[in-house]
């Protein structure tokens, strides 16, 4: 008698791997990559002018990193850390966007999240709630 084995099949529009989950984690990789690039060049080249920001800048990038392996990986580990990265990012806009509006001194030099990602069109301040909505959306 032939065993009956039990298929798995991936629910497409829940999955945060296939569909506009490729374009979150496309535009996350991108994010990525443009945090840490703008990150090593400030530190590299004049950490002493802007020490918070710069350090700032870096930590978005680990931040943005994080995020990005996370959403394209599968699993409920994997979707916790994506949804702790997505928190960290918006609770990092939000703060970081917050002071550098009332504490120009503080923030000689633009990071990622200065005055909420005005330097890129405001993407850092949406980005991360499109992320938990898909996150609430594919979850495990």
């Amino acid at each position: 008698m032939p065993e009956e084995t039990e298929e798995k099949t991936v629910d497409t529009a829940t999955d945060k791997t296939s569909g506009p989950g490729r374009i979150l984690v496309a535009v996350y990789a991108i994010f990525a990559l443009a945090a840490t690039s703008r990150a090593a060049v400030q530190i590299s080249t004049k950490f002493h002018e802007a020490p918070l920001a710069y350090a700032l800048s870096a930590f978005a990038a680990v931040v943005y990193l994080l995020a990005t392996v996370a959403l394209a990986r599968r699993g409920a580990g994997w979707w916790r850390v994506a949804l702790i990265a997505c928190g960290v990012e918006l609770l990092g806009v939000l703060t970081v966007g917050t002071f550098s509006l009332f504490d120009r001194e503080a923030f000689p030099h633009a990071t990622v999240w200065s005055v909420y990602g005005q330097g890129y069109l405001f993407i850092p301040l949406v980005l991360p709630v499109i992320g938990l909505f898909w996150l609430r959306r594919a979850k495990p």
